[in-house]
């Protein structure tokens, strides 16, 4: 039977667990700003944003996340680069603040709801176009 040794770890083992360290932190790290995209996204659509490119905008170094994953602030940063870039964001800023009416296919006129004159023009025109 062999013993379990309690010798300190090699230079290959320390030099392993350095790697993986790194590792570790760097997958925090990608994690964090994949969890931080994904609740920014959320935010935007609710903000009405239409083109959600307009995220690579942001800093994320700055969005700053809770312990539970939620972003703070999140509103803000919306609002503040629907400010600063209105263009990405849809809705609100129209030069006119009519509706236009509803679009409905003609409606095709009857020889009897015509006077003889526009009988004659519409008849010239159907004949024209055989």
């Amino acid at each position: 039977m062999s013993a379990i040794s309690s010798d300190p770890p090699t230079d290959g083992a320390s030099t392993r667990t350095a790697e993986l360290e790194a590792r570790l932190v760097q997958l925090e790290a990608e994690t964090s700003a994949r969890i931080k995209h994904a609740e920014l996204k959320v935010e935007a659509l609710r903000a009405g944003m239409v083109d959600l490119d307009g995220l690579k905008l942001i800093n994320l170094d700055q969005v700053e996340m809770d312990a539970s994953g939620v972003i703070k602030e999140a509103a803000s940063v919306m609002r503040e680069l629907r400010r600063n870039k209105p263009w990405l964001f849809g809705g609100d800023n129209s030069s006119s603040p009519i509706t236009p009416p509803a679009a409905q296919p003609p409606r095709p006129r009857f020889a009897p709801a015509m006077s003889e004159p526009e009988w004659r023009t519409a008849r010239a025109e159907l004949l024209r176009g055989r």
